[in-house]
């Protein structure tokens, strides 16, 4: 990420900066990896420190089966039902010790509520919906294919349009970054990097709430929900500046890169993290070679578990798919096009697919719920 400032701030760090009325602001360095990596610097109204009330916490820790069954599957998405409060709505389907892939359908947002997630980094994919989420950074509008990258620790409310939403959430217990393979010496996104810093929407309308009350926060931690009061306002930044704060990416601005014979899944990475990677699948003229063959080749997943998110067009490597279908390949079998994709995609000039990939490198756990929306028999489905 590049440096951003938005709002207010004394000409250097650390020093006096008073409002009007001469009290001070309240300076608050919020890092990642300790002091060691990417941070910003807020300036508060009121000190960050201030709790009237602190409740007992709720668990929200994935319900994981543990089956030893090494077979491809195949979740229905959109089967999870909508549920009007957002924390609420959000279904782990799929987790390890590095992320959790969760599936949300909110009719609403966080109503008369704030969260701040202090487990993970999030990175909230807008399948369906629009909306403004509002942070302490201040506030972005989202809409269908954003990608929101929220780093934890972030206060934020998310605000719909209307109740028809449909949201893919990577939770990541390390940085959620751009690929280093795309960034110089000094972070800048490489010139044959498939997006740059103009695709990158930051946020634009800062929101200074100068305001004492009883304010819930729900804090994540330890797949623990903590109900903590607060005495001010969340909201009540007047600046701030910096290399970490949320930003927002479509994935409609992925450029995708193509060649004369089929390029491998790592030219679609767009995040990465520790031991995983997020992919975009998106629109794009096929091989050109007079002889290629679009449709992927099989491959074998020896050392990672593939986990693709349809969201939109048609895959010319499978037979079936629908909108919010999840496929997990797992590490140690090999997967590849269906039966009958190959010959069909020769001579085909382009794909409209739209999708988003997560390749990790340990293992996923299945939970509860995505045991639920399951398609027993999407392992046999390479079958003549």
């Amino acid at each position: 990420m590049h440096y951003y400032s938005l709002g207010d701030i004394p000409n250097k760090r650390h020093i006096q900066f008073r409002k009007q009325d001469g009290s001070l602001y309240s300076e608050q360095l919020f890092s990642t990896e300790g002091f060691s990596d990417l941070y910003s610097t807020l300036y508060h109204c009121h000190p960050p420190t201030q709790i009237v009330q602190v409740g007992d916490p709720v668990s929200v820790v994935p319900k994981t089966i543990h089956s030893k069954q090494l077979k491809h599957r195949s979740l229905m998405g959109f089967n999870v039902k909508p549920e009007a409060d957002y924390l609420k709505s959000r279904k782990a389907v799929l987790v390890n010790n590095d992320c959790q892939i969760l599936l949300a359908a909110p009719t609403k947002g966080t109503e008369g509520y704030y969260f701040k997630n202090a487990d993970a980094d999030e990175v909230i994919f807008v399948h369906e919906g629009t909306g403004t989420i509002r942070t302490m950074y201040g506030n972005m509008q989202f809409k269908y294919g954003d990608y929101i990258v929220v780093p934890r620790g972030t206060i934020y409310q998310m605000e719909f349009d209307t109740p028809d939403n449909r949201l893919m959430i990577t939770e990541s217990f390390s940085p959620i970054v751009t690929p280093r393979k795309y960034r110089n010496d000094f972070g800048q996104l490489l010139e044959h990097s498939p997006f740059c810093e103009r695709d990158i929407i930051k946020p634009s309308v800062l929101e200074t709430h100068d305001e004492r009350g009883d304010f819930l926060l729900h804090i994540k931690k330890q797949n623990q929900l903590y109900p903590y009061h607060y005495l001010s306002h969340p909201f009540d930044v007047v600046g701030w500046d910096g290399f970490l704060f949320p930003y927002i990416f479509s994935i409609h601005n992925f450029e995708p890169i193509t060649g004369r014979v089929h390029q491998p899944p790592p030219v679609h990475q767009t995040f990465e993290a520790r031991n995983f990677v997020i992919c975009s699948f998106v629109p794009r003229l096929y091989d050109y070679h007079p002889q290629a063959i679009p449709a992927p080749y099989n491959h074998s997943n020896i050392d990672s578990d593939e986990v693709l998110y349809y969201v939109d067009g048609d895959f010319m490597s499978r037979k079936h798919v629908e909108k919010g279908m999840i496929t997990l390949h797992p590490g140690g079998i090999p997967h590849g096009p269906h039966p009958g994709t190959v010959e069909k995609s020769i001579g085909a000039t382009e794909t409209k697919e739209l999708a988003v990939m997560v390749d990790t490198f340990k293992p996923l756990l299945m939970t509860d719920i995505a045991a639920g929306i399951e398609d027993p028999d999407y392992y046999k489905s390479w079958l003549p």
